[in-house]
């Protein structure tokens, strides 16, 4: 019998109304397994993955991970064991109550309480026989989670209510049998019964809500304390969207934005964020010298249009394509290179370089975009990398067991595998660690995927939920490149949209940029639509979207906080500085020092004398720089992220490594020939920091500076190479502010 009545509580002496559902569940009403005792379970924390749910179970007895397979787990409660894991005749003393309780030693501990309700579900479920769910009981449709959303206010205690919707139209009180977590629980934290507790902190919080499969989600925030005057927001500048809905947030949380940034800041941003170097001194002098109102705007253009351009790009995908040369050949790994490369030097728009990789064929040494099928060899290896990174999807977790944080299962992972179940293979094959062979790929007639459990064919199926299944005739991964890019896909244009934003502004607004789901939102949900909307409406034309960023005045901010903005790392009130990437920051380093890069060994084979970082081809180039600064390991498999923070192998490279000390006093580097020129002191100074920090000494640091130069050459050298080794330490230096 279903009562649904209205409670007036009180928490931390503020009263409100909210609608409760109370299900009394009587004695003699039949119980089933999939609707009564799997969500007990699960709720207990007794089919998690540190408990019965890891891939082989604990002390014998094993559940499917948060109960995704329920065939198994009652086969495994009911019969395995011959049985004596329950009692029909008397339930209590069955083995799985009696453990739950702590009746009998149980490694977890107690988990359920014998007066509970959750105990009593289980137990007249045994006294009923162990029915399972039979052809008439509803199936579970989806959760909701209320009260409504709202900002919450400090301290203040709010309890979830969720309810699931069920086939037949009924619906149920679930909230005792529901898991929670909070994305932040040290904004507002949730207990395993709902109440949510805000705490002190200013900031945004998700509330997760997860019940058989089924995820919602609970967004709040708690506003900063304090007034700003609505003025402000009125009298800020409004170049484009980005900024009308970034300082609308910013109102909403009571955080005003940092000051913009000077010409010069614009200018070094623009050539490490764009093009990975630092614009030149004579770059910055004409720069700052000009007086054309419009020159920010016409300095992106210009950069954009550099050879630069094309090799900074396709650095970061390759870090996230290139394979292991010892694995798929060293030739084949240069043709990947070389195909990305010409993909940005040629400024193709994202979803036709996207849609020439998923469908590559052909010779891996004459289509380098073959090679990424070369390198992953199985249906569920391309799954996983695809979906990553053009869905921003991770459904790794889909492959063995319905996804803890989302809505994919095994039929959602094995259905995008199904095309690419095709991709045929023409050559000799790897053979690690020498793989130097020529492999032609195709597309075949045949090939399918079977699923784990039920061993069927699974026919190709997209992530959209309300398309159907269907076999389709030709080329299945054409079919799904087509999707793919389509405006019925709505992953791939925001993933993008969010993949770049992060290169620019420092982070994305959903983080990490290739982990988009409804338990992980986007910092501002709105700016990511109107980005995403934004990319297609430009036709995936990369360059013209970082154009729409970069004229933005949020783009311009400073990285310096305020008194209000401090704390926040998710709702750009200030621009987020920055370690500079391996290639980058050792290319920085040869530019200021005046001395280039000497790539030796067998490991520089086919990078010529000269080149710089962001040129080279592959991760087997022997640098002790680049792997103290993080660059990916070559065997480690992609896709990868780069680790941004900072360690203190880096700082002590910078410090005492012989190979950057050279550069500073080499004999025909940049110290070297300052201290022998005929320039003063304070030209020199300019100089160095034009060289480093793209700007000007103040007058402050040119007064502090002047002292360290003596009146003889030996001293004047000293001095220059000192200050340009302390120059080069700076975090102004090793940072993009």
């Amino acid at each position: 019998m279903r009562l649904r009545t209205q409670i007036s509580a009180t928490f931390v002496c503020a009263i409100g109304l909210l609608n409760a559902a109370i299900t009394q569940a009587e004695t003699n009403q039949r119980l089933s397994f999939e609707l009564d005792v799997m969500p007990v379970l699960t709720a207990a924390g007794c089919n998690a993955g540190a408990c019965h749910g890891k891939q082989r179970g604990q002390n014998g007895f094993q559940l499917s991970l948060l109960g995704f397979d329920a065939d198994f787990d009652y086969e495994a409660i009911v019969h395995q064991g011959r049985g004596r894991r329950l009692n029909p005749a008397a339930p209590e003393q069955s083995l799985l109550l009696a453990k739950a309780v702590g009746a009998v030693p149980h490694g977890g501990g107690a988990k359920l309480q014998s007066e509970s309700e959750r105990y009593q579900v289980i137990h007249r479920w045994i006294q009923q026989g162990m029915p399972r769910q039979s052809d008439e009981d509803p199936t579970l449709v989806s959760i909701s989670v209320g009260p409504p959303q709202r900002v919450l206010d400090r301290n203040e205690q709010l309890p979830l209510i969720v309810e699931a919707t069920y086939s037949d139209g009924s619906t149920r009180d679930v909230t005792g049998v529901t898991a929670y977590q909070s994305n932040e629980p040290a904004i507002v934290a949730v207990d395993d019964s709902g109440m949510m507790t805000a705490g002190e902190l200013a900031g945004e919080a998700s509330i997760m809500a997860r019940y058989m499969g089924h995820i919602a989600t609970w967004n709040t925030a708690i506003t900063r304390e304090g007034e700003i005057n609505d003025r402000v927001y009125d009298r800020l500048p409004r170049w484009n969207f980005i900024d009308d809905i970034v300082w609308q947030r910013l109102q909403e949380l009571n955080l005003r934005p940092s000051d913009a940034i000077d010409d010069a800041t614009f200018q070094r941003r623009v050539h490490l964020d764009l093009i990975g170097r630092l614009p030149t001194p004579d770059e910055v002098r004409e720069f700052v010298a000009d007086e054309n109102p419009d020159k920010r705007l016409e300095l992106v253009d210009t950069v954009l249009e550099r050879p630069e351009y094309a090799d900074h790009w396709a650095s970061k995908w390759a870090d996230l394509l290139r394979p292991n040369p010892y694995r798929v050949g060293i030739k084949a790994t240069l043709n990947l290179d070389a195909w990305l490369r010409k993909v940005f030097r040629e400024n193709l728009s994202y979803d036709v370089w996207v849609q020439q990789l998923v469908t590559a064929q052909g010779s891996t040494w004459r289509n380098g975009a073959a090679t990424f099928f070369r390198d992953r060899r199985q249906p569920e290896e391309i799954t996983t990398a695809i979906s990553q990174l053009f869905l921003g999807v991770r459904l790794e977790c889909a492959k063995c067991h319905h996804h803890p944080f989302e809505v994919w299962g095994q039929d959602d992972f094995y259905g995008l595998a199904a095309y690419f179940a095709q991709v045929g293979r023409k050559g000799t094959g790897i053979s690690p660690p020498i793989s130097g062979g020529e492999e032609i790929v195709f597309d075949r007639s045949s090939g399918e995927v079977h699923h784990p459990l039920t061993r069927q064919v699974v026919a190709p199926r997209t992530l959209v939920k309300s398309e159907k299944t269907q076999d389709m005739d030709g080329s299945r991964r054409t079919q799904f490149a087509e999707w793919l890019v389509s405006n019925d896909n709505p992953y791939f244009a925001r993933a993008g949209a969010n993949r770049i934003w992060a290169e620019l502004m420092g982070r994305g607004l959903v983080d990490p940029v290739d982990d988009l789901r409804s338990t992980n939102p986007a910092s501002n949900e709105e700016l990511l639509d109107a980005l995403a909307q934004e990319f297609r409406r430009v036709r995936f034309d990369q360059k013209e979207f970082i154009r729409t960023i970069t004229r933005s005045y949020v783009y311009q901010l400073s990285s310096v906080p305020n008194e209000t903005n401090t704390a926040d790392r998710r709702n750009y009130s200030r621009h987020y500085r920055r370690q500079m990437p391996a290639e980058v920051l050792l290319d920085a380093v040869c530019d200021a020092t005046g001395v280039p890069e000497a790539f030796l060994g067998d490991s520089a084979l086919g990078v010529p004398p000269g080149s710089r970082a962001a040129e080279a081809w592959t991760f087997r180039l022997s640098s002790q720089f680049l792997d103290a600064f993080g660059r990916p390991d070559a065997n480690q498999d992609p896709p990868c992220e780069r680790i941004g923070d900072s360690t203190v192998v880096q700082a002590l490279h910078m410090m005492n490594a012989q190979h950057l000390h050279d550069k500073v006093i080499h004999k025909n580097g940049r110290a070297l020939q300052l201290a022998s020129s005929d320039r003063s002191t304070t030209e020199i100074l300019n100089e160095l920091y034009l060289s480093t920090f793209s700007r000007f000494p103040s007058e402050e640091e040119i007064q502090t500076a002047k002292p360290l130069f003596g009146e003889n050459a030996e001293e004047r050298q000293k001095a220059t190479e000192d200050l340009l080794w302390s120059l080069l330490n700076s975090p102004e230096f090793l940072l993009q502010n």
